[in-house]
């Protein structure tokens, strides 16, 4: 997994609550998506008109938010059904942080298994920071320090976020939960050898522990 540690970017503000996963991906699209272009179908309904052109309201798709890499977003984005294509959706847009009040639970778990940065704000907190970056503004960069957890906004207001101490490693470290397993891969397989000695029954096969099963 890539490793976050600083954003310096546009951030755009997609303030419409409850986009759930669905949005984010359609599912009747992802069976047919690979991964590497899930962010072609990002946001679909949104982002695309019925004959397929693009949607010249939705935020993304204005020249001055087309490349940011930071979305504020309204409550409870990522709600819904539990799939990780949302996340690799956003990814493939080049959004590596997603900033909003509340998430679905599942969505913002799967955001630190993609490095992908989940911030919760309160409202007014969102609310000011969305207008900093509003259509009628010029400068729309914000940066964000996953070390220190701060957010400074164009204004130059410094905001902090909680992040548990675990998953800001993880991010700094570019490790998802298979790779913080593996770096305990000697003390498993010590336990694993400890274990296949004093409790080798658990262990055996049906045959080893039932010979007449042979019969």
């Amino acid at each position: 997994m890539e490793k976050l540690q600083q954003i310096d970017g546009v951030a755009a503000p997609l303030m419409r609550a409850n986009i759930d996963t669905d949005i984010i991906t359609p599912g009747k699209r992802i069976a047919t998506t690979e991964r590497e272009k899930m962010g072609e179908i990002a946001f679909e309904p949104l982002r695309f008109n019925d004959d397929g052109s693009e949607n010249p309201d939705f935020v993304l798709n204005q020249d001055r938010y087309r490349d940011a890499q930071v979305l504020i977003t309204g409550p409870n984005f990522g709600c819904g059904s539990s799939r990780e294509t949302a996340v690799w959706a956003l990814r493939g847009l080049g959004i590596r942080c997603v900033i909003g009040e509340s998430f679905g639970d599942i969505f913002y778990n799967n955001c630190f298994q993609n490095s992908v940065l989940p911030v919760r704000l309160s409202a007014e907190e969102i609310a000011e920071l969305a207008t900093e970056v509003g259509p009628d503004r010029n400068n729309l960069s914000v940066q964000i320090d996953v070390a220190a957890k701060t957010i400074t906004a164009p204004s130059g207001r410094v905001m902090h976020f909680e992040l548990a101490p675990d998953r800001q490693q993880a991010l700094l470290q570019g490790l998802d939960d298979i790779a913080q397993t593996l770096q305990h891969a000697e003390a498993i397989a010590k336990f694993q050898a400890n274990d296949r000695t004093s409790r080798s029954w658990i262990h055996a096969t049906p045959w080893q522990s039932n010979p007449s099963a042979e019969a």
